[in-house]
């Protein structure tokens, strides 16, 4: 496993960060599928013209593909059917809240528990092809994790400095595919 640290300003905006849009385009080999649940302004999609990029935000102000649920999204997307996902997702309790309320959405508890991250988990286990990648960014470097059949392959940190929260990239591969994946 390789693990990389790099210093950089922060962003709301995880994909203009250059440290991990050069990740991203690493492992982005020409014709992949590859979807992206929590896609914001999808800023990445311009990198990755020779793949086929399926982007969603809840937020209707970006035009994305979908303006949906992240995980109802993940659920009209077959087994084992993508190569590569983008999980982005709010990082904590507190953003989901914000972008709900900036939505005008009713935050329920189960927005704001650990299920709420575990379903997103299952279902992006579910989507990926065996040997397909997923890059997951957050506050920890926990990612699909294990008891999804999945393996870290790298690990990158970003550092910004002073009172800013690091932010980590976490490249995991799926080893195989079982009928019922474990949450």
């Amino acid at each position: 496993m390789k693990i990389s640290r790099v210093w950089e300003m922060p962003n709301s905006k995880t994909f203009r960060i250059v440290a991990f849009r050069d990740l991203i385009l690493k492992h982005a080999k020409k014709g992949m599928t590859i979807i992206d649940p929590f896609a914001n302004e999808h800023s990445i999609k311009d990198y990755l013209s020779h793949c086929k990029y399926i982007s969603n935000d809840l937020d209707p102000q970006y035009q994305c593909d979908y303006n949906m649920e992240a995980n109802d999204f993940l659920k009209t997307i077959g087994d084992c059917s993508v190569d590569m996902v983008l999980y982005d997702p709010p990082y904590s309790p507190r953003q989901v809240k914000e972008v709900y309320t900036e939505l005008d959405r009713t935050v329920t508890m189960s927005d704001t528990q650990a299920t709420y991250w575990l379903n997103f988990k299952y279902e992006i286990a579910r989507i990926l092809k065996p040997g397909g990648i997923c890059i997951s960014f957050g506050w920890n470097s926990n990612g699909i994790g294990k008891n999804n059949h999945m393996e870290i392959v790298e690990i990158l940190l970003v550092a910004h400095g002073g009172s800013k929260n690091d932010t980590i990239a976490t490249v995991e591969m799926k080893k195989h595919h079982q009928e019922k994946l474990d949450i």
